[in-house]
């Protein structure tokens, strides 16, 4: 039975720690939202936006991102987003942001949404804007870009490997919505931050179309183990 209509049926634990209650208990959302800051990969891309996240990818944030990703517990969605937008908020204010902010979701490939059943990352920006809103913050989900070819799973590659995989891959969306907006912050989100190969190459199709990214926001970001084939400062 999938585990987000076991959340229906039985009472639900936490999937950070197992706790029973809920599908977070309060330690685990606390830890979550641990201290959204600046968590840029070192080194970083060429072409990365200045880029938050709120916490380390380990521990409970770790296995709540799992739960939902790739294990279908949906009812995640709202407890990751409220990470999201407390990146946001910080963001904003530390740059005395008072635009629209339109947050917009790096795609997943075609075969891993159908795989899971949903697209997580598109799930929580989409209720991370409705958080900023409900907080007072002008906020949309803008879902300006989509995959333009398959690549290949990007476990076990560098950054070297993972910039040359992700090369091309995404395109902007066809049409007044993907033309680039005006006087909004344009902001990308995706879960986890790695090498950020995934959001340079995001930013650079947004840039193609007109659309200057302002920022990247994650939930969580890896702690980075240089490699060789990794970037070298280049």
């Amino acid at each position: 039975m999938p585990p987000a209509l076991l959340d229906l049926i039985l009472p639900p634990r936490c999937a950070g720690c197992g706790a029973p209650g809920a599908p977070a208990c309060p330690s685990c959302r606390a830890e979550l939202l641990r201290e959204p800051a600046p968590r840029p990969p070192d080194p970083p891309p060429p072409g990365l936006p200045d880029c938050w996240s709120a916490t380390a990818y380990d521990g409970a944030a770790r296995r709540m991102i799992l739960a939902c990703k790739e294990r279908g517990r949906t009812a995640l969605v709202p407890v990751l987003a409220a990470a999201v937008s407390a990146c946001v908020a910080a963001w904003a204010a530390g740059g005395e942001v008072r635009r629209e902010v339109w947050l917009v979701p790096v795609p997943s490939a075609r075969a891993a949404s159908r795989r899971r059943g949903h697209d997580p990352v598109r799930a929580v920006a989409a209720a991370a804007a409705r958080e900023l809103c409900r907080r007072g913050r002008p906020a949309v989900l803008a879902p300006l870009l989509r995959q333009g070819r398959r690549v290949a799973d990007q476990a076990g590659l560098g950054s070297a490997e993972r910039a040359v995989n992700l090369s091309g891959a995404f395109e902007v969306v066809p049409g007044p919505c993907g033309r680039g907006p005006g006087g909004v912050a344009v902001v990308l989100v995706d879960d986890i931050v790695t090498t950020g190969t995934t959001l340079a190459e995001a930013a650079r199709a947004l840039r193609a179309a007109g659309a200057e990214p302002s920022a990247a926001v994650t939930i969580a970001a890896t702690r980075r183990r240089c490699r060789i084939g990794d970037y070298h400062g280049q």
